[in-house]
């Protein structure tokens, strides 16, 4: 993973654990396999990735997949890591073989402008892929699944960085899933509401993992 080191991730989610509770109305139910992805190039996207191992689900990852590579399903066509660019294949291939189309899609909302950087993106840019991204999952009926965990920090005024990333994806999501902290000010709430979205709020970012579970077992 690009930034944190996973054992400090786990570490510091594992002393949130207890409490950990989710509210909220009833999460959708997709199945497998899936693919986690980032919006906004944050490393809010490792604690997601953290969260689907404590679950127990094997999921494929990148940070900026195309359409391309999402419509080519488990495997995402082949394609490796390489500078700036993220892959991580973990989806059982006796189960899901290599093509198999996605039944959905977790995106992580959290802006880094140097995240964004390393991956030759802009805000413009990023915004524009992650539209034809959720776009192409409508079409094929993809379940969109928009996670907000990153909590004040990764929260901004409207306009800005981190509100911008929301804006690309939480309106159009099939199921948004937020912490408290991400939600303070009630915007998730007020946008699942005015778009008629199943809202689930968690008290720490382990509180997604029966959530994932619920959503894809």
């Amino acid at each position: 993973m690009r930034y944190l080191s996973k054992i400090a991730i786990l570490a510091a989610c594992a002393m949130l654990l207890a409490g950990a509770t989710a509210s909220g109305q009833t999460p959708p139910k997709a199945g497998l396999p899936v693919l986690t992805t980032s919006a906004g190039q944050s490393t809010d996207v490792e604690t997601l990735n953290i969260v689907m191992e404590e679950a127990g689900i094997k999921y494929d990852y990148c940070d900026v997949p195309t359409v391309d590579m999402l419509a080519a399903g488990v495997g995402l066509g082949g394609r490796t890591s390489a500078a700036g660019f993220h892959v991580e294949v973990q989806t059982d291939p006796a189960k899901f073989p290599a093509g198999t189309p996605y039944k959905a899609v977790i995106f992580a909302i959290g802006a880094s402008l140097k995240g964004m950087g390393a991956s030759g993106l802009t805000l413009e840019s990023e915004e524009a892929r992650l539209k034809k991204l959720i776009d192409f999952c409508k079409q094929k009926k993809i379940l969109v699944m928009a996670v907000h965990i990153g909590g004040e920090s990764k929260r901004g005024a409207p306009g800005s960085d981190n509100e911008r990333m929301i804006d690309a994806v939480a309106p159009s999501a099939d199921f948004i899933v937020v912490t408290k902290d991400s939600n303070k000010d009630g915007r998730f709430t007020k946008l699942a509401k005015a778009k008629g979205l199943p809202l689930a709020e968690v008290d720490y970012a382990l509180g997604l993992v029966d959530i994932v579970k619920q959503v894809l077992l």
